[in-house]
């Protein structure tokens, strides 16, 4: 393989990403916002196949692409009553604006003073008890408060999509 693939993937990957979240963000349709996000989560999984993580690459298909954009379409599904609401107004605002050059300085300050950490290897590779037990002591609660949130969402979007008073 030569040299040269990693990096013009990575390019390729990184721009479907970037442009995924900048259609996303400008579309007026809230449908179609939910398939740019659907793109930025699969080019998100393949520069996780390029950083040589496979799982998360997996994960991020699976739980991301799979599951958390099916529940993203289903509640705009069940919310839409009528098929002009799906569109989103144009309202542009300088607080938005204003900000955004705020968090752009503040990437930028970020970009520049960056100093790359040299990372140590351990002495012994990590196995997968290693791993499980990793994932079930630190990450299952946010996992756990995560899936109860979407859960809540989606009871939500179900109660409102009955309208009138609610029977």
């Amino acid at each position: 393989m030569s040299e040269t693939v990693s990096p013009v993937m990575f390019l390729i990957l990184a721009f479907a990403t970037i442009g995924g979240a900048v259609m996303m963000l400008s579309t007026r349709n809230v449908v179609h916002a939910a398939f740019w996000l659907l793109e930025i989560m699969v080019a998100t999984a393949g520069l996780y196949l390029l950083l040589s993580a496979e799982f998360l690459a997996l994960v991020q298909v699976l739980v991301y692409a799979g599951a958390v954009s099916v529940l993203v379409l289903f509640v705009i599904m069940l919310t839409l009553r009528r098929r002009e609401d799906a569109i989103r107004p144009y309202e542009p605002s300088w607080a938005g604006t204003i900000i955004a050059a705020l968090f752009l300085g503040a990437l930028y300050m970020a970009i520049t003073r960056f100093v790359p950490v040299i990372a140590e290897m351990p002495e012994k590779v990590p196995g997968v008890a290693d791993f499980g037990r990793e994932m079930f002591t630190t990450w299952m609660l946010p996992f756990e408060v995560a899936s109860l949130v979407l859960l809540a969402a989606l009871v939500g979007a179900v109660w409102w999509s009955k309208g009138g008073d609610g029977r």
